[in-house]
């Protein structure tokens, strides 16, 4: 291949501009030209290219958000809007795409491959909702915010004994609730893959406050349920102090870890190496510390796998 292009998908999640610059200077080094689609799929349906200098793009690598821009976008699921993306790619000699988002991106790029583009996807969502990887790029980067910000809630709570419903992101799967509450020894963690009620809830933070418990952090996934509307609730039925804190967009930005830039670099070079083969149609993984690449219809078909081992584990810190 001597052509071909990136694109950003999705919710942006730091580590994506990591990831675009590996892939532009293992390609250049490798002879290949990469163009840059601004605003994901969008800029593909419309035509939004740009030839990438590698000094440019690697001169990002330790940002948040995404160089080129990021959207998601309704139309790649039309069939309209398909085939103006596969036009574009024709028209400009693409040979060879490398999409980085999560389950959505994917989604998309699956269909690009039915019309016989070869396509690597590098997973970059801040969620880790993906089944067939164990981290997800941002998701420590946003584990890290979400532990940084939390500390500094539990000084003023601890500081006024009072009860701190945080609410964080995460829809359908809880891994960023779940690792933080564990991080920090929260005193609740409230999750959507896991049934809960809020007089147990309320009964767990009384058996806390009678043990000498005189301040708790409550940790709840957004896809779980509001914290605005919980915190009054726990409030009324047990009479503690109770505030409720949206920690919100914050988790999406800043710098990236450390951990979360090496495996973007790790996984652009891979996703150049793999297209420089000829080999497509491939999701790249990380799997105890090794990259690793899966067919991306297998990958998008395994099941989620819930850590529940770490559930107990935070649910008996302070039982």
């Amino acid at each position: 291949m001597k052509r071909i292009a990136v694109l950003t998908s999705g919710g942006d999640a730091p580590g994506m501009n990591a990831a675009l610059g590996s892939v532009v200077r293992s390609a250049t080094q490798k002879g290949m030209e990469v163009f840059g689609v601004e605003q994901g799929y969008l800029g593909l349906i419309e035509d939004r290219m740009q030839l990438m200098e590698p000094m440019r793009a690697t001169g990002m690598v330790t940002s948040g958000g995404t160089l080129l821009g990021t959207m998601r976008c309704g139309e790649m699921k039309t069939e309209e809007g398909r085939l103006k993306a596969v036009e574009t790619i024709r028209k400009h000699g693409i040979e060879g795409l490398v999409t980085i988002g999560g389950d959505g991106t994917f989604r998309g790029a699956e269909v690009l491959c039915g019309y016989g583009v070869p396509t690597i996807g590098i997973p970059g969502t801040i969620d880790n909702d993906l089944a067939y990887t164990q981290y997800t790029l941002g998701f420590d980067t946003t584990l890290n915010t979400i532990v940084r910000m939390a500390t500094q809630i539990r000084d003023t709570m601890a500081s006024h004994e009072r009860v701190c419903v945080m609410e964080v992101m995460g829809r359908h799967c809880g891994d960023l609730a779940l690792y933080s509450a564990a991080a920090l020894h929260a005193e609740a963690l409230i999750l959507p893959e896991m049934p809960w009620d809020v007089d147990s809830l309320c009964q767990r933070l009384e058996r806390q406050r009678a043990n000498g418990r005189r301040s708790a952090l409550v940790v709840m996934a957004e896809g779980a349920g509001k914290a605005t509307e919980l915190a009054p609730v726990i409030m009324e039925k047990t009479g503690f102090d109770t505030r409720a804190s949206v920690l919100g967009y914050v988790q999406r930005g800043g710098q990236p870890s450390p951990r979360d830039l090496l495996m973007a670099t790790r996984m652009g070079v891979r996703a150049v190496e793999l297209l420089h083969q000829g080999i497509g149609n491939r999701v790249l993984g990380q799997c105890q510390e090794e990259i690793v690449d899966f067919d991306i219809n297998e990958a998008l078909d395994m099941p989620a796998v819930f850590n529940k081992e770490l559930y107990e584990l935070v649910q008996g810190l302070w039982a």
